[in-house]
């Protein structure tokens, strides 16, 4: 049975991948190395960036991240924008509403992870008739 799930993120600057989740998104080092940085959110969630050329990764697989979406919901989407922006973070999709209920901004972390950014809000009524209540 497992007991702890959490993605591991391989990136050429585990400092750099590590104080990004730090700095905006309020993630706390549980361990740090100089090729491992485990992090936890106050919410429980975990996270943790690996050195992608360490020798605990097979030969053939060490490589950054890539094909990966990770979202992170917050309380205020435009706020968190704002910051992203002034710290000069590349945004790869500007700031917007889906007919779903989300409002985000999609942008990449030091290890070019893209990084959804999340706050939930009303669905529209058109996809709300379609596929029903999001409960």
């Amino acid at each position: 049975m497992a007991t702890t799930v959490y993605p591991v993120l391989c990136a050429t600057d585990v400092g750099a991948s590590a104080a990004f989740y730090r700095e905006f998104f309020d993630f706390d080092v549980t361990f740090d190395s100089d090729w491992y940085v485990s992090l936890r959110h106050p919410d429980g969630a975990e996270l943790a960036i690996l050195d992608s050329t360490h020798p605990t990764i097979p030969e053939g697989y060490r490589e950054r991240a890539r094909g990966v979406l990770v979202n992170v919901e917050v309380d205020d989407v435009d706020a968190v924008a704002a910051r992203l922006d002034a710290a000069g973070v590349t945004v790869v999709q500007e700031l917007r509403d889906e007919a779903f209920g989300q409002r985000h901004v999609i942008v990449r972390d030091p290890g070019d992870v893209l990084v959804d950014v999340i706050t939930e809000i009303e669905p529209s009524a058109e996809f709300l008739a379609a596929f029903g209540s999001t409960d």
